[in-house]
């Protein structure tokens, strides 16, 4: 079999394991990942509760995606002494994405309903 040919779906290399776009999704694609990468990309370095106080993100579900995000190294985490605070920003990698959101709300504005100006961010679930 040639080596770009598909496999079936239960196979260990089918395409959407090897697929950029797929492998992409995977590390960012989730709702709250997106809300939180676009949210430092947009303030930049924030303070857990800023992000908390911002966003519609309960705790758990904030300190789950910013472990999440962490842990995928789009997002690095520094602790404070005095006054103790911890605070979230965006990695390199993380700061790659920049270019990709301005592009998502680009073709959101010309394709959807969205309207970008309101910044409306999902509810919490």
């Amino acid at each position: 079999m040639p080596p770009n040919s598909h496999e079936s779906e239960t196979g260990d290399d089918n395409h959407f394991s090897v697929c950029p776009m797929t492998q992409a999704f995977e590390e960012i694609g989730s709702k709250w990942r997106l809300v939180i990468l676009h949210y430092l990309v947009m303030n930049g370095e924030q303070r857990f509760n800023s992000i908390k106080e911002d966003t519609p993100a309960d705790s758990s579900t904030l300190s789950r995606v910013l472990k999440e995000l962490e842990e995928r190294d789009l997002i690095r985490r520094r602790l404070e002494d005095r006054p103790i605070a911890t605070y979230y920003d965006l990695t390199e990698k993380g700061e790659s994405l920049a270019i990709m959101f301005d592009d998502i709300e680009a073709w959101a504005d010309d394709w959807t309903d969205a309207d970008s100006e309101s910044e409306s961010l999902p509810n919490s679930e």
